[in-house]
């Protein structure tokens, strides 16, 4: 059995999501689907960095794949790609995975960005890769009020009520708020996050933004630990899932 590192970028609007499900299409039945026909029809078995959301993007998600066969790096690539198509998943690169490597537990640090278009038209090149908010917003002050919730805390208020971490403590090694033209990007870093995290944190800055509420409320709402005082779920087409960061003795050489 012969492991891999597969480096993904995908159209999460045509996708439920990362993981399996009964009667829905994901990624990673699209991914496995298209390794079981280099696998002599077997079974392929894949485990990701991290587990996308219906409609979540990715730019840089990394896979761990399993095969029953050896292939060349460049050649399982350009393989998968061709078996990949129609489905809007790429394989970027591919590398063979070192001794005692994870997708997901060697993990050292997982990035996200979220994506505003602030304008007052709709998007339509950018339909399903942004959140549209038309009103006017700060993005200075959605920066101020995000540094405030850097650290290691408990964030309880910006989990979901499905998250099944045995833990809400994490380390939340970055929370950036810019702005370029009409677009408002916020960018997220740490080891791992809860589930809707991220999305949970927009979603209490937008107010932020808009003006409705003062750089001092997502502070209060971390302290408070409760989810219902937080803000909205961002939708899910604005966030992608940029990139993974794995120790130097873990490290991955692509093909």
């Amino acid at each position: 059995m012969t492991r891999y590192a597969l480096l993904l970028e995908y159209d999460g609007a045509a996708f439920h999501g990362w993981q399996r499900q009964p009667a829905m299409f994901s990624v990673q039945q699209a991914l496995e689907e298209a390794a079981a026909k280099l696998n002599h029809g077997a079974p392929a078995t894949t485990i990701a960095a991290g587990r996308t959301d219906a409609g979540v993007h990715a730019e840089g998600q990394v896979a761990e794949l399993h095969l029953a066969r050896d292939i060349a790096p460049d050649r399982l690539r350009l393989a998968l790609n061709f078996h990949l198509r129609p489905a809007p998943c790429v394989v970027r690169a591919v590398a063979l995975a070192p001794e005692g490597w994870s997708a997901r537990f060697s993990a050292i640090r997982r990035a996200y960005r979220y994506v505003i278009l602030n304008r007052s038209a709709r998007p339509a090149l950018a339909a399903g890769q942004v959140w549209h908010i038309p009103h006017a917003m700060d993005a200075a002050a959605m920066q101020t009020a995000a540094q405030s919730l850097l650290g290691h805390h408990d964030f309880s208020a910006f989990r979901a009520t499905s998250c099944q971490a045995k833990s809400a403590v994490r380390t939340l090694e970055r929370l950036d708020v810019s702005r370029d033209g009409e677009r408002i990007i916020i960018e997220a870093e740490a080891r791992s996050f809860l589930h809707h995290q991220v999305r949970n944190l927009v979603g209490t800055l937008v107010p932020v933004g808009r003006g409705q509420r003062p750089v001092t409320w997502p502070r209060a709402v971390l302290d408070a630990r409760e989810r219902r005082l937080a803000g909205e779920t961002a939708p899910p087409e604005g966030l992608c899932f940029m990139r993974v960061e794995y120790p130097q003795d873990l490290a991955l050489h692509w093909a």
